[in-house]
């Protein structure tokens, strides 16, 4: 690992088997493990294909271990090029799988998309889709657009509800609180039109921590919750990595594992000058008491993995309805991947809960 890093907290060392042909000899089973006094660990492990996943799933992860990857750090003008392409690609499948209509537009004076639902039928009644509506929060790592109509285009088809994909301010130019601030302004003008039990709030990874900060944020300004939160791999606490965070990279195994220093903790362009334990950057740390019902999705092999698990027992600690969903052996984010049975099964998850929880209640 770069800079000695390995000497300073836990390192994992995993030999990939890419198939399950690779456990036929016993000696190529080959795991170790030492402990330091302090108990890092390093660990040597070699890990087959896992049989409990689809056949899609299973070529996917051997594409993610044989893919080339640049070399040295990512420029952020890069990364927001990259993320636009493939951004770009993404939403056109989306939209392909599962039609809408997307109209630009801005609302509090921030850039939105509205993704409608298309009538069941010509005789149906576009007054009952517009009764509820869902405001997506994309991923991107705070500083790039990765997911805004890739996670909006299939809730809205498939739960029937309208969806307010919001384009909130990034880092590094706009730190903390201003992502914050833009969904609240959104928020805040829906509230004229719906009523607040007709409203959702969802997200994947920046997007769903985004969620919960608002959330929080809600409810110190006093202002009505929504009806339900979807945090789709997400994570509550700036000030502390959390385990998964020091095992997978990414695309889970593939692609270079970047272990936190807790010393030198990372996302500073989002963080900013505000404190790590501030309790809306971190809402592990508010009172957490009457959140709305909330769904956290994540899987075996996602870098977030843990800080979803840790947020998701805070809001059970707290008394709340909160649903964990735990998918097999995939990375952060699989739900991007349509070619997946997985993404099939965690999509109609995600809008039946929506469908479920907004605009149900009297």
């Amino acid at each position: 690992m770069k800079n000695g890093m390995s000497l300073f907290f836990p390192l994992a060392i995993l030999t990939l088997a890419p198939t399950l042909a690779a456990q036929t000899t016993p000696t190529a089973q080959q795991d170790s493990a030492t402990f330091d006094p302090d108990g890092t660990t390093h660990v040597t492990r070699v890990v087959p294909m896992p049989s409990t996943i689809s056949p899609e799933a299973q070529k996917w992860l051997t594409s993610l271990a044989r893919a080339q990857r640049k070399s040295g750090p990512e420029t952020l003008a890069e990364r927001r090029a990259r993320t636009d392409l493939w951004r770009a690609q993404d939403s056109a499948e989306a939209l392909t799988i599962y039609p809408v209509h997307v109209e630009e537009t801005r609302i509090a004076g921030v850039r939105a998309d509205i993704i409608a639902p298309l009538p069941a039928s010509p005789h149906a009644k576009l007054e009952a889709i517009g009764a509820r509506v869902l405001i997506n929060l994309h991923g991107g790592g705070f500083n790039s657009d990765s997911g805004s109509l890739i996670e909006g285009v299939p809730i809205a088809n498939l739960a029937k509800i309208k969806v307010v994909s919001v384009y909130y301010r990034l880092a590094p130019e706009n730190p903390f609180p201003a992502a914050v601030d833009d969904v609240i302004a959104v928020y805040k003008d829906l509230l004229k039109t719906y009523k607040p039990q007709a409203i959702g709030i969802f997200g994947t990874s920046a997007g769903a921590i985004l969620t919960g900060e608002v959330a929080v944020r809600l409810k110190q300004l006093g202002l009505p919750l929504p009806a339900a939160l979807g945090m789709f791999s997400t994570l509550a606490d700036f000030s502390r990595p959390g385990d998964s965070r020091q095992i997978f990279a990414l695309d889970g195994f593939a692609g270079e594992l970047q272990p936190t220093d807790p010393s030198h903790l990372p996302d500073n362009e989002y963080v900013g000058k505000t404190d790590r334990k501030d309790p809306v950057l971190s809402p592990l740390f508010a009172d957490l008491r009457g959140m709305p019902p909330s769904l956290l999705v994540t899987s075996t092999r996602d870098l977030l993995l843990s800080d979803t698990a840790l947020f998701h027992r805070a809001l059970l600690r707290a008394g709340n309805d909160a649903q964990l969903a735990v998918f097999e052996a995939l990375p952060h984010a699989f739900w991007y991947h349509f070619q997946l049975p997985e993404t099939k099964e965690a999509l109609q998850l995600m809008a039946k809960f929506f469908d479920d929880k907004v605009g149900r209640q009297n």
